[in-house]
């Protein structure tokens, strides 16, 4: 019984030690640089919560929708970035979309 007990606490401890996480992420133009505003630009990207558990490209939704962005206006960084959210839900999964949008920025050399 002891051995059960440990059992389920060391896969507990196992689960939230290795459970979900992502790196920052900047933002905007680098401070002290100098660039040219080329145009609007936006991005879109999805992520799954599969069983309301198991994410599905959760983590980098943000990341992906912002480098969307970035690349279709063919520069470097955003200025202003707007974010907005939105969400479905099926039977065995929710769903979120993530819109990003602003003015596409290329530095100078």
């Amino acid at each position: 019984m002891r051995k059960a007990i440990l059992g389920v606490i060391a896969l507990g401890l196992c689960s939230v030690v290795t459970g979900c996480s992502s790196t920052p992420m900047r933002m905007g133009p680098i401070p002290g640089k100098q660039y040219e505003v080329i145009g609007k630009a936006e991005g879109r990207a999805t992520g799954i919560m599969l069983f309301n558990f198991i994410p599905i490209g959760q983590n980098v939704r943000f990341q992906r929708a912002y480098n969307q962005a970035v690349t279709e206006g063919q520069g470097d960084d955003l200025l202003s970035p707007e974010i907005d959210e939105r969400w479905f839900w099926a039977y065995v999964l929710n769903g979120y979309v993530t819109h990003v949008k602003g003015d596409v920025i290329k530095y100078k050399p």
